[in-house]
């Protein structure tokens, strides 16, 4: 248990617009519970905030107490903050508010929201986000990692398309940084993590987009071998209109589930792309002529693209390992497939491999810390993890699928997708000196505590 005084904690209570909430109090549990399950969090306190003027004040009272702070808003990734018992846990998701610009074609977001509050209300004026694949996750995270979704291939990462950021800083000053104003913190905080300052907000462009040719083909396991071939013969020649996935997906036997997906087991292919129609139903002849059991695909709005990967819409506990691919070559789609079908993944819910390159690519486009990712796939392995014993036999299948297919791995890794605490080198490479300099002039005493820090 924390020896910490409370005092200036107590005091911090009466200036917030949102609330506190310390170890022993009624709301403890739910106020300091991420949505990554698994994780089991334990602060000195939790802030609530509701207000940039709560972020302030939390940033002022975690000074005077010699305390630090790490920014939260949904928790998906939340086991790389590490150990929080000499750490207010500020949580951002009562921040929500979204303004859309129809006619600048842009958003400003505040730091709890979820791609949810964005996509809706952005496509009723016929725009869309570089939202990720799933709904529920946190705006302001997923950029700070980068971000990759259904339109990563034609737009690349979404911190590329930031504008500008509005933040707390270490010292409690507000500020509105772009291209122009504190232009070295607005690099960082573009892909290189949230270690540099507390965001509050978020300007993004959003693009002339209303829908997308989508959905998922899926086969029997058995077919796997053939499948994911196939779709690695196929990614080859797809212009970046295609985003892509090819994915082996165990399915439990829940109520939650329709009969026909219960305790069954696919290889399945899933697919964004920006053509129309007919164009897009020549491009999936090569894959259909395989035969599909279920064949989703259909013209689908953008606002709907959020369902196609089929993300847990309720918070779980789960773990996931992640490599990037330098390779998409015959044996390494072999390898994955022999460790994605063989029975030691069994714990694994899903094991996917999804294809970048196009805007994605090195000097395809121009941002921050992180602007590009060097690699030709991801392979991302999950499990859920209700009980001790689940969790370490969805870790053994996880580190045994990634192991599978390492040979053909990057040297680099990707932030939103790794869960466990890494090597800061590995997660921001050639970045990380210039982020380390932005982080000591910024937060010298190193109060904010972010996911994935620099150093």
């Amino acid at each position: 248990m924390s020896t910490v005084q409370h005092t200036p904690l107590d005091h911090l209570a009466s200036l917030l617009d949102g609330d506190l909430t310390l170890p022993g109090q009624l709301r403890w549990d739910d106020a300091r519970r991420a949505w990554q399950l698994a994780v089991d969090q334990h602060p000195v306190a939790v802030v609530e905030a509701e207000s940039v003027a709560d972020i302030v004040a939390t940033v002022h009272a975690a000074a005077r107490a010699g305390l630090r702070v790490a920014p939260q808003s949904t928790g998906h990734n939340a086991q790389p903050l590490g150990p929080l018992e000499d750490t207010i846990l500020l949580r951002t998701n009562r921040m929500r508010g979204v303004t859309i610009d129809a006619e600048g074609m842009s958003a400003r977001v505040e730091a709890g929201a979820i791609w949810a509050d964005v996509v809706a209300p952005a496509a009723e004026h016929g725009l869309a986000a570089l939202a990720g694949s799933s709904p529920t996750v946190g705006v302001v995270g997923y950029t700070l990692g980068g971000g990759i979704g259904w339109l990563a291939r034609s737009h690349g990462l979404a911190s590329n398309s930031v504008t500008a950021i509005e933040v707390v800083d270490a010292a409690g000053g507000i500020r509105r940084v772009d291209a122009e104003h504190d232009a070295d913190l607005f690099w960082a905080l573009r892909g290189g993590g949230g270690a540099a300052a507390i965001v509050s907000a978020m300007e993004f462009r959003l693009y002339p987009l209303t829908e997308v040719f989508a959905g998922a083909l899926m086969w029997p396991i058995d077919r796997a071998a053939d499948v994911v071939d196939a779709w690695r013969q196929w990614v080859r020649d797809v212009p970046a209109s295609v985003t892509s996935l090819s994915r082996v997906l165990r399915y439990p036997t829940i109520p939650d589930l329709p009969p026909f997906l219960q305790g069954r087991s696919f290889v399945s292919i899933e697919f964004a792309i920006q053509e129309e129609a007919s164009v897009a139903e020549e491009m999936l002849h090569a894959l259909r002529a395989l035969q599909p059991e279920i064949d989703t695909a259909a013209v689908t709005p953008v606002s709907r693209l959020g369902m196609l990967h089929g993300d847990p819409p309720t918070p779980v506990p789960a773990f996931g390992e992640v490599i990037l691919l330098a390779e998409l070559n015959a044996d390494c789609v072999e390898a994955f497939v022999e460790g994605a079908t063989d029975d030691a993944a069994g714990p694994l819910l899903s094991i996917e491999m999804r294809h970048l390159g196009g805007e994605l690519a090195p000097g395809r486009g121009e941002g921050g810390a992180l602007d590009a990712l060097d690699a030709e796939a991801l392979v991302f392995a999950v499990g859920t993890t209700p009980t001790p014993e689940a969790r370490a036999a969805v870790t053994a299948a996880a580190g045994r699928m990634i192991g599978a297919v390492e040979r053909w791995g990057s040297p680099r890794e990707f932030a939103n997708f790794v869960e466990q605490p890494r090597d800061a080198e590995k997660l921001y490479g050639q970045s990380l000196d210039r982020l380390r300099r932005i982080k000591a002039a910024y937060d010298p005493t190193d109060l904010i505590r972010s996911n994935h820090p620099v150093g």
